[in-house]
């Protein structure tokens, strides 16, 4: 299992609205352990969506990422398409929602949660 706890030097970012609203969700789950699982999916309008759960079961192919506690697992095989991305939480107006900037995406939908490589 790879880690990397240095967030200056993380594949994958989270920026400080989104580390606090996965604290807060994490929080409602009263599990002990949970970490956050980000994956990929194969469908959506642009052919792969972002995945996002909570889970405590380590994979021995997990990358691990930390940011201020919140710790961040993603498989190898979804961080060759999720490396440089940077994930967000706005609230608005309308709601709030987790925004995901990836620099490998060459094609994204409109609502934002699924893109293409």
């Amino acid at each position: 299992m790879k880690s990397d706890s240095r967030q200056e030097e993380a594949v994958i970012n989270l920026t400080p609205g989104a580390v606090e609203e996965i604290r807060r969700l994490i929080a409602l789950e009263k599990e002990e352990n949970l970490f956050l699982r980000l994956g990929l999916s194969s469908g959506g309008c642009s052919g792969l969506s972002y995945t996002m759960t909570f889970d405590n079961t380590i994979s021995e192919s997990d990358s691990e990422f930390e940011f201020d506690g919140i710790k961040v697992r993603v498989d190898q095989k979804a961080l060759s398409y999720l490396a440089g991305t940077v994930i967000d939480y706005k609230n608005g107006l309308m709601g709030g929602g987790f925004q995901f900037s990836n620099p490998n995406a060459t094609r994204s939908c409109g609502c934002g949660s699924s893109f293409s490589c």
